[in-house]
């Protein structure tokens, strides 16, 4: 059996163990409610009875032991995308972690910036309908086919009514906060909310890194990993888009949450190449970003065509966690990378090096990367 999966299902046991137990019937007196709303938030993102066929929690895409992204081995050393509550099902890109999310702003385009903000690789979480992307994220998988398969948001508020841990909800969210039939939108927000409360939990964000102890605390770092940051910050220019260093004093999350295109190939391995119900261009099926979503979205042209095969700059906290070295990961918004080191050598050798063509042509940054420079110890 894979060591991620038993981690994994030994996780959720445990929250659910200890979370109903503790606290579903009543809260404790005093408990504020917003640590309530993360308790209930934990809950449901481990909760497997809210997928249709029950199974599926939030945490099979997104499990704590790596970074809280995808957990399985087999699953990452092939395609990288994983399969949803209905067997040959599956979706269409990497889940990206659900962790060090919950600044990212609503999605606008930023004058002299560009596109900035949102949810999903592609943004169309833009947060402009709640307030915040990471809520407008949380709902999406629920109802998606490929994903949780629910058939509608009182579905899921259904489910979470009956669940055991529905008084925790109610406590943390005030009387009547599980109304299904008269307030099934509000109910759904407050379900999404509770899981963003748990994904901006100091248990999800810990921001309790070697580095964070560098910038505030003064502990210093080896030879090897300063000579590293020299290069993050410097020559290799990983820290122009994954900002390492923040303006307020704060920990940084390691992104500016723009987008770009890194000219990443195809993954021949996705296997939504092959989910032709919900993909009918098979194979020559193309990922166009976050220029996908704006056309779809019905921007003018000259709007989404400048960011045809943009994707989400994704944080870089816990980027290679994992639940023992012999785990692979998959990396970049397809899974097309399997390494960290061959992360780097495509953007230190993308023009110069025998590299399979960019998935989206258009757009492909030719300024932060392609021919670097970095020798094999950098």
């Amino acid at each position: 059996m894979i060591k991620g999966k038993v981690s994994l299902s030994v996780c959720v046991a445990v929250a659910i163990l200890v979370f109903t137990l503790a606290g579903s019937a009543s809260a404790a007196p005093g408990t504020p409610t917003s640590l309530l709303k993360e308790r209930v938030g934990k809950l449901i993102f481990f909760d497997k009875n809210l997928s249709d066929p029950p199974g599926q929690a939030c945490a099979a895409c997104h499990g704590p032991e790596v970074g809280w992204t995808g957990p399985e081995f087999s699953i990452n050393i092939d395609g990288g995308v994983y399969q949803g509550a209905v067997p040959g099902r599956f979706g269409n890109a990497k889940p990206p972690s659900a962790a060090y999310a919950g600044d990212s702003p609503v999605l606008s385009n930023v004058k002299d910036v560009g596109w900035v903000g949102g949810m999903f690789w592609d943004g169309r979480a833009n947060g402009q309908k709640l307030g915040d992307p990471l809520a407008e994220q949380a709902q999406g998988p629920f109802l998606n086919p490929l994903e949780q398969n629910n058939a509608d948001a009182q579905a899921v508020c259904l489910k979470v009514k009956k669940a055991p841990y529905a008084p925790m909800f109610n406590a943390a969210w005030g009387p009547n906060s599980l109304d299904c039939e008269k307030d099934v939108a509000g109910t759904y927000e407050r379900i999404a909310r509770s899981i963003a409360a748990f994904e901006r939990s100091s248990e999800v964000s810990a921001y309790t890194s070697k580095y964070d102890a560098y910038l505030m605390e003064g502990v210093k770092l080896t030879s090897q990993e300063q000579k590293g940051l020299e290069l993050f910050e410097g020559k290799a220019k990983c820290a122009t888009c994954h900002v390492s260093r923040s303006a307020d004093g704060r920990p940084p999350t390691f992104t500016d949450y723009s987008y770009d295109n890194l000219g990443v190939p195809k993954n021949p391995m996705n296997p939504f190449y092959n989910e032709l119900k919900y993909n009918p261009d098979g194979a020559k099926w193309v990922d166009l970003g976050l220029g996908g979503y704006l056309k779809a979205a019905g921007s003018k042209p000259e709007e989404y065509q400048l960011e045809l095969g943009k994707h989400k700059v994704p944080t870089l906290r816990n980027v290679d966690k994992r639940a023992s070295p012999d785990i692979v990961k998959a990396f970049g918004h397809n899974g097309y990378f399997k390494s960290l080191e061959q992360v780097v050598h495509f953007y230190n050798t993308r023009d110069v090096a025998n590299w399979p063509a960019p998935e989206v042509a258009e757009n492909v940054n030719k300024t932060e990367l392609c021919n670097l420079g970095l020798n094999t110890e950098e």
